[in-house]
């Protein structure tokens, strides 16, 4: 299973798209993709919902099953 950072560097990577270029569009700075793409990031549901956006993916919800 793929963590985050590494999706969204796919997607991008997929869409021919260069982080800094991926930053301009989401109107955030280069460091902020790097650091998501390679774990280190803790970014908002904000700047997180516009990175997503543009690279097509949605964010949702779900209620994690807990077994007692």
């Amino acid at each position: 299973m793929q963590n985050l950072g590494e999706q969204i560097a796919q997607r991008r990577k997929y869409f021919r798209i260069s982080q800094a270029d991926l930053a301009e569009m989401a109107g955030v700075s280069l460091r902020t993709v790097s650091a998501i793409e390679n774990g280190s990031a803790n970014p908002s549901i904000s700047i997180l919902s516009k990175i997503l956006e543009i690279l097509g993916f949605v964010i949702t919800l779900q209620e994690r099953v807990k077994y007692d």
